[in-house]
């Protein structure tokens, strides 16, 4: 019950003085303000570029698990009906770079593929399976952009050839590689609950961008593809169609894609080679991630960026929470209210945790649909996550918020002076922030600052997804955290709980 008193005594201090009450909801404000500022900026940033890095809003598709992706590349297909199998050897994948305008190389990128795919439709965010060989990963099953499966090593050639296979029973899809087209293995199974009686069958080959990996934020170029196919089998129901001439080419996604992989003078195609195809395509197949990739879009990170101006706020407010008392030299009497010093750090960390942790929820539920809406009014592209990522993203900045203002809290009971508490809070939380986001350290060296300082836990609010069959820059200035989303937040947390354990020894110990 005396804790009781305690808690709501220091809530109704909070209340009740005019400038942490304006703190707080000029915390909210300035959240809020800057979300427009900077997409203000960004805007007419954008409109004084050239037309060609423009996306409309609706560019990136969305796959069967409510995330963005990329679903370009050129397919050699029937429409087959029932169950059936596909089966191809793939004996080369090359490929060309560009370096730059009007000059290209030979090479191929690590995730270029080439391969045998069922898909639900051509239209771009359908499910699929597909089987496929990879310019450095090796043969892979890969299912609805999210899930990748080894097979084989190696890159096919015409003394040694990738067997690939496809079967399809029911919903079912299942991969199987070989390296004679004798004995099979099965590289994995995927269930596909959306597929329809009549899908879409054959060869594709797509290539993403080239990813300099160099420097701070790296960049991407251009690249092509071509896969080289034996004779391609149909079995079961879909042997109707084993015919070289009832093939069809087709450029799924347009021909640029979102990955930025063709060059402006290149397009896909196909050409009968012998008994079988040679397929040329760009593009990806893959979720989109961050880094060069994205291109000109806006991520939930990006609507979120007006709560480091709230964080700043109220760390203020926090620290005078605690400060105040010993500048005014009230603290006697608030110590005397409450004898268990212990209690009063305790109800003090409440009032400002809970109070953070509402501004900090408020303010990203407002931020995240006001930015969509001016992102799509100015026909920009919008980063789609699955909505539990952006609930947590949302639960974060709020959590975010609250675990900084109670370090900073704690800071102020340690060192009792606003001024020198506040530069703490900045030293050890902003400016690591600042550093490694933008791009002024070694790549490395911006990771171990979001490894070890409480700037980790702005992880919390990354809704980036890293996948190790995406490459691309994944960095922190891409917008990538070493640490996962709640390991990034378990650093800043424990370094809160370690700077309250601090203050409530030296409180216990210290004379008024």
């Amino acid at each position: 019950m005396r804790g009781l008193r305690v808690l709501r005594a220091e809530w109704t201090k909070f209340r009740t003085v005019r400038g942490w009450v304006l703190g707080t909801l000029g915390a909210a404000l300035a959240s809020v303000l800057l979300l427009l500022a900077g997409t203000a900026s960004t805007n007419q940033s954008s409109n004084q570029s050239s037309n060609q890095h423009r996306q409309d809003a609706a560019a990136l598709p969305v796959g069967p698990g409510g995330e963005a992706v990329n679903d370009s590349f050129y397919f050699v297909h029937q429409a087959l009906t029932g169950n059936g199998s596909i089966t191809v050897p793939v004996t080369a994948l090359t490929g060309v770079l560009a370096q730059e305008p009007g000059r290209t190389s030979p090479g191929i990128t690590p995730w270029a593929k080439a391969g045998i795919l069922v898909k639900q439709s051509l239209g771009q965010g359908s499910q699929y399976a597909a089987m496929m060989v990879t310019g450095a990963h090796g043969v892979r099953m890969q299912d609805d952009f999210t899930h990748d499966r080894a097979g084989l090593p190696g890159r096919p050639s015409a003394a040694s050839p990738r067997w690939l296979r496809l079967v399809r029973a029911g919903a079912t899809v299942t991969g199987y590689d070989s390296t004679d087209g004798v004995h099979w293995a099965e590289v994995g199974s995927a269930r596909l609950t959306g597929l329809p009686a009549t899908v879409q069958v054959g060869l594709f080959t797509a290539s993403p961008a080239a990813v300099q990996t160099s420097g701070s934020q790296g960049g991407s170029s251009p690249a092509v593809a071509t896969g080289t196919f034996g004779r391609v089998a149909l079995d079961g129901s879909w042997a109707r169609g084993d015919r070289q001439d009832g093939w069809r080419g087709v450029q799924v996604g347009g021909g640029a894609g979102t990955s930025g992989s063709y060059a402006e003078d290149t397009s896909g195609g196909y050409t009968p080679t012998g008994g079988g195809f040679s397929v040329t395509g760009a593009g990806d197949i893959a979720p989109v991630v961050g880094g060069p990739s994205l291109g000109p879009a806006y991520t939930i990170e990006n609507f979120l960026v007006g709560t480091f101006a709230g964080l700043i706020v109220l760390t203020v407010v926090a620290v005078q929470f605690v400060t105040a008392e010993y500048r005014r030299g009230l603290i006697g009497s608030t110590l005397a209210a409450a004898p268990r010093r212990g209690r009063l750090l305790a109800a003090k960390a409440a009032v400002v945790t809970a109070v953070a942790f509402t501004v900090g929820v408020v303010v990203a539920a407002v931020s995240i649909p006001l930015g969509r809406q001016r992102a799509h009014a100015t026909h920009f592209v919008v980063f789609t996550v699955p909505h539990a990522v952006e609930l947590r993203a949302v639960l974060g900045t709020g959590l975010l918020l609250a675990a900084t203002a109670a370090l900073a809290l704690a800071l102020g009971a340690v060192l009792r002076r606003s001024a020198t508490a506040i530069t703490a809070v900045m030293v050890t939380t902003v400016l690591p922030y600042l550093l490694a986001v933008s791009g002024v350290l070694p790549a490395s060296s911006a990771q171990w600052l979001l490894r070890l300082t409480p700037a980790a836990g702005f992880a919390v609010q990354q809704t980036l997804p890293h996948y190790a069959h995406v490459l691309s820059v994944y960095t922190p200035s891409s917008g990538y955290f070493p640490l996962s989303p709640w390991g990034g937040y378990a650093v800043l947390a424990g370094w809160t709980v370690l700077a309250l354990t601090a203050a409530t020894l030296l409180l216990r110990r210290r004379d008024v």
